[in-house]
């Protein structure tokens, strides 16, 4: 997907998910996501908070508070603005900004595409719930999630493998074969392991189960 496409893509995630959240009574919002030591509540708020990330002053402070540990720093300011506002404001968020194109000042637009539809799913499956992978989509962010390296390091995690998804034209990697859906293999390359694996085939599976 071009730049374009993707801001689509991303605007469309975001309503879907305000849409997902939206139906969520008290208890929900407060059940774990498959992000460990995230609440359902801590992720929409970090999906919601893209467009509205601090300065690079702020964040820099909060990064020297986390200790320099990446994901301590995301988990804090994701808590921080889950803790601040009501559920339904966190869904006005998502639909308000649904189409706003301002990103914090470590990422891009890339990155985003593949951080919606992962978070998305962290907080739809633990509730059992599903959401829609826009066309396009699936593949653009497997294909991220296998390029990037840090923090998933996929190519290396997964040496040996050849992933191939069954319902995209999308292929990754050597060796022993792993095919499924291609959402089940973002979550798969983006380290979702236990929950990937259920819907996955082929002789490399019992791998990547490790």
């Amino acid at each position: 997907m071009d730049r374009e496409d993707s801001w689509r893509a991303i605007a469309a995630m975001r309503i879907d998910l305000a849409g997902l959240l939206g139906g969520l009574d008290e208890p929900e919002w407060e059940k774990p996501s498959l992000c460990a030591g995230w609440r359902v509540r801590d992720v929409a708020a970090h999906v919601a908070m893209t467009p509205l990330a601090p300065g690079v002053r702020s964040m820099l402070a909060d990064a020297v508070r986390a200790g320099g540990r990446f994901h301590r720093f995301n988990h804090d300011l994701a808590v921080r603005h889950a803790s601040t506002r009501a559920v339904g404001a966190l869904v006005g968020e998502l639909r308000e900004h649904a189409d706003d194109r301002r990103l914090p000042v470590v990422t891009n637009y890339r990155n985003i595409v593949l951080d919606v539809l992962v978070h998305g799913r962290d907080i739809a499956i633990p509730l059992g719930r599903e959401l829609p992978v826009p066309s396009g989509v699936g593949v653009a962010a497997a294909t991220r999630a296998w390029t990037m390296g840090w923090p998933f390091w996929a190519k290396r995690r997964l040496r040996g493998l050849r992933l191939v998804a069954t319902d995209a034209d999308w292929t990754a990697g050597d060796g022993e074969e792993v095919r499924g859906p291609i959402d089940a293999l973002v979550l798969l390359l983006t380290g979702r392991t236990a929950t990937a694996v259920p819907r996955l085939t082929g002789p490399g599976l019992p791998r990547p189960t490790a």
